[in-house]
C-alpha cells in the first residue's frame, strides 16, 4: 500500500524523462577519486534527460568506451558508475557489510492479478549505483542536521550483534571448515568472504542471508536519548546515519527533509520536532509501523505463493538447501530447508522414522542426522517437491516433500511422504 497517493507518488513526487520536477537535492563536488571537495543542500527544479529502467542503465554501463564516447547519457551513467565503484570500495574497507536475501517478486495476470510465476530479484551494477549514492545522500543529510540540531535529529542506529546471536551461524559455519568473526563489522565482512565453497557458489549467499537475521533490526531513535557512541549504524560501518532519499514511501524521511530545510534556512523547524518527548514518541511508533510493514509484506508473499502453488501445474520438484537440523534426541527427526528458486523456508518432517529408530543417528556437533547410509548436514542440497494441500474449513497449506536423498524407513515404504510446512 502506497503511504501517499498514486499520484503523488508515481508522478508527482517522482522523478519524469524530459520534465521539471521539485526536489531536494544534495549536490557533491568531488575529484575523479570520488573525494568530496564541498557538499551543499539546495532545493532545486530537476529536469532529467531521461527516465532509465535498471536494465537500461546496466545496458549503457556495459557499452565499450569506444562505442560511448559521444553520447551524453552514456557518458553520464558511465561516470556515475565509476564513482560509485570507489565509493563501494571506500566502505567495503570500512568494514560494510554486504548481506543477502531469498526475496523474490511474483509476476502477476494483468486481468486476475493472481500471480503467474516467481523471479529472483536481479540486482544489478546499475542497482547498486542507485544505492551507493542514495547511501552517500543519507550519512551526508545526517552530519549536516546533526551539526545544528545535536539533540533533536532523527536518526537510524543499527547495534552491534552480541555472540550469542552469532553462535548457531558460528557453529554452523565451523563444521563445514570456516571461521565466522564478529568482533566487529569489517572482521564480519572479511570472514564471510573467505567463506567460499568452490564446488557450490550459493554456500556464500547462504550464509549471508543467516547473518542478517542473527542481527538485531536497525532503529529510528532521537539524536539527544544516546550517546553519541550509540549512534553508530554496524550494517553500514557508519558513525551516523538517516533517510532521506524516500520521503514518498518513509514518514522519517519527511521528518529528515523538514529538519533538513530548517538547518539550511528555507523553512522554520515545526514546533512539534522541537520536542524531545513528540521525537521520542515519534520514532517510537515508526519502529513500530516498520516492523508491522515487514510483517505485512511477508504475508504477502505467503498468500501469494500459496496462490501460485495451487494453480495449474503448480506443483514443483526444486533444489532446496539445509539451514538447520534438528539434533535434540526424543524428538522427531527434522531439518529446516530454503528453496531458493521461490524464497520459501519450511521444516521438512522425516515421519516415517521413529525418534528412537535404532538406525537413526543424531551429531549435534556437526549439524547432521544419519539415518543407516544416509546423512543429511546443515547447508546440504536436497531436492524437494512442492505442492498445496486442501485442509478442512477451506484452509491451504504449503507443503514441502523431501525427494532427494532417500531417508525412508525400509520397513515402513507404505507410510505419507516426508513433508514441510512453509514457514
Amino acid at each position: 500500500l502506497d503511504m501517499l497517493p498514486a499520484l503523488l507518488t508515481t508522478d508527482l513526487c517522482s522523478l519524469k524523462g524530459n520534465v521539471d520536477r521539485y526536489a531536494f537535492s544534495v549536490l557533491w563536488e568531488m575529484t575523479a577519486e570520488a573525494e568530496i571537495v564541498d557538499v551543499t543542500f539546495k532545493r532545486s527544479i530537476i529536469h532529467s534527460i531521461a527516465a532509465l529502467t535498471y536494465q537500461q542503465a546496466q545496458t549503457m554501463i556495459d557499452l565499450p568506451e569506444l562505442e560511448s564516447k559521444d553520447d551524453v547519457q552514456v557518458g553520464a551513467v558511465k561516470r556515475l558508475a565509476s564513482i560509485a565503484r570507489k565509493l563501494r570500495k571506500r566502505r567495503i574497507d570500512a568494514g560494510a557489510l554486504t548481506l543477502a536475501s531469498p526475496e523474490v517478486k511474483f509476476v502477476l495476470d494483468s486481468e486476475s492479478l493472481n500471480p503467474t510465476d516467481v523471479q529472483a530479484y536481479a540486482v544489478l551494477e546499475a542497482n547498486a549505483l542507485v544505492e551507493e549514492f542514495m547511501l552517500l545522500a543519507n550519512v551526508t543529510v545526517s552530519k549536516k542536521i546533526l551539526r545544528h540540531y545535536p539533540t533533536l535529529s532523527v536518526l537510524r542506529r543499527h547495534p552491534a550483534p552480541n555472540r550469542s546471536m552469532f553462535q548457531p551461524l558460528i557453529s554452523k559455519a565451523h563444521c563445514r571448515g570456516f571461521e565466522i568473526e564478529i568482533e566487529d563489522s569489517k572482521r564480519l565482512a572479511d570472514s564471510l568472504d573467505k567463506a567460499v565453497m568452490e564446488s557450490d557458489p550459493y554456500f556464500n549467499k547462504l550464509l549471508r542471508i543467516l547473518s542478517t537475521r542473527c542481527m538485531s533490526p536497525a532503529q529510528y531513535f532521537c539524536s539527544g536519548e544516546y550517546k553519541p557512541t550509540e549512534w553508530h549504524h554496524y550494517g553500514l560501518a557508519a558513525p551516523v546515519y538517516t533517510h532521506f532519499t524516500s520521503p514518498i514511501r518513509r514518514y522519517a524521511d519527511v521528518c529528515v527533509h523538514r529538519l533538513l530545510a530548517a538547518a539550511i534556512g528555507v523553512s522554520p523547524l515545526p514546533v512539534h520536532l522541537s520536542s524531545k518527548s513528540y521525537l521520542h514518541d515519534l520514532t517510537a511508533n515508526m519502529n513500530r509501523r516498520h516492523r508491522s510493514a515487514q510483517l505485512a509484506g511477508r504475508a504477502s508473499v505467503q498468500l501469494h505463493t500459496l496462490i501460485f502453488f495451487s494453480g495449474e501445474g503448480g506443483e514443483k520438484e526444486e533444489d532446496a538447501y539445509v539451514l538447520d537440523v534438528e539434533t535434540s534426541e526424543g524428538i522427531e527427526p527434522s531439518f529446516t530447508v530454503i528453496v531458493p528458486r521461490y524464497g520459501i523456508e519450511g521444516r521438512v518432517i522425516l515421519s516415517n522414522i521413529a525418534a528412537n529408530d535404532p538406525y537413526l543417528t543424531r551429531d549435534a556437533d556437526q549439524h547432521s542426522i544419519t539415518y543407516k547410509d544416509d546423512t543429511i548436514q546443515v547447508f546440504d542440497k536436497v531436492r524437494v517437491r512442492l505442492f498445496v494441500n486442501e485442509l478442512e474449513d477451506h484452509q491451504r497449506e504449503l507443503v514441502i516433500d523431501l525427494l532427494e536423498p532417500d531417508f525412508e524407513s525400509q520397513n515402513d515404504k507404505e507410510r505419507p511422504k516426508k513433508r514441510a510446512r512453509e514457514h
